[in-house]
């Protein structure tokens, strides 16, 4: 964490035990859905995987899931995150509609931050239920369409919208790609589930930590909103969504 951000980042989290005690990154809410479907060590397709699984904060949660794998596969577009992922052993280049991998390959597909950057959702399901068995489970942690980060983003251009993301998430530019939302709101998870042959098992509306942690007066403000959204009346509002589609047992030809 660079020095400057230390005492600002102090400042938010006293903010956020006041204003949203318990309020955690989605990250974790990914986390937490993914951990039972690894106590029978599946064998396991992690999409998108670049140079690290989960938030650069959580190393200690990705070796822990790692660790509980049956055989993990990473795969990625992009060639160099890929080359810098020291954490997964066996990688492959590919691309999400045209999957490198034999019929029924996998018990577990994920795909973390991924699913928002897809062109064809419907292609890609089809794919990634190609390789899974019969009652394997893709399970996926994307932005919510409807939240108000993905409103505010699309107002804002794209050159602006890379420096901020440096600022305010710590990412550089090279992981930062091109936003479609067309698997990002509840209804289109279900639509495209019975779509492709997937039965959709579990939904989750859940909110983040703020974005705006590094300016106090904003981030009380935004705290306010997430407490707001925490009310099951806003709860299509929240920032993120945990989506787990099942392959049926008795797999079925997809529509």
């Amino acid at each position: 964490m660079s020095g400057w951000k230390t005492p600002l980042y102090k400042v938010y989290w006293k903010l956020e035990q006041t204003i949203c005690p318990g309020l955690k990154s989605s990250q974790y809410a990914y986390y937490e859905t993914l951990a039972p479907y690894l106590a029978a060590r599946p064998a396991w397709l992690d999409l998108g995987c670049g140079h690290q699984m989960f938030a650069h904060w959580m190393a200690r949660e990705q070796n822990e899931v790692i660790s509980r794998a049956g055989a993990l596969v990473g795969m990625d577009y992009d060639h160099a995150s890929l080359r810098k992922n020291s954490a997964i052993r066996l990688k492959s280049a590919g691309d999400v509609r045209r999957l490198p991998f034999r019929d029924q390959s996998f018990d577990l597909v994920t795909a973390n931050m991924v699913v928002e950057h897809l062109d064809e959702p419907a292609a890609s399901l089809a794919e990634i239920r190609r390789v899974l068995r019969p009652g394997g489970v893709f399970i996926y942690h994307t932005p919510n369409y409807w939240s108000y980060w993905v409103f505010l983003c699309s107002l804002i251009p794209d050159f602006l919208k890379v420096r901020l993301i440096r600022l305010l998430d710590g990412r550089r530019s090279e992981d930062v790609f091109p936003t479609r939302y067309r698997l990002n709101t509840p209804r289109a998870a279900a639509r495209f589930a019975v779509e492709t042959g997937f039965r959709l098992r579990e939904i989750k509306l859940v909110s983040t930590s703020a974005g705006v942690a590094l300016i106090p007066p904003l981030a009380v403000l935004e705290l306010l909103l997430i407490r707001l959204l925490a009310l099951e009346p806003f709860s299509r509002f929240r920032t993120n969504i945990v989506a787990v589609y099942e392959k049926p047992a008795a797999a079925r030809r997809a529509a």
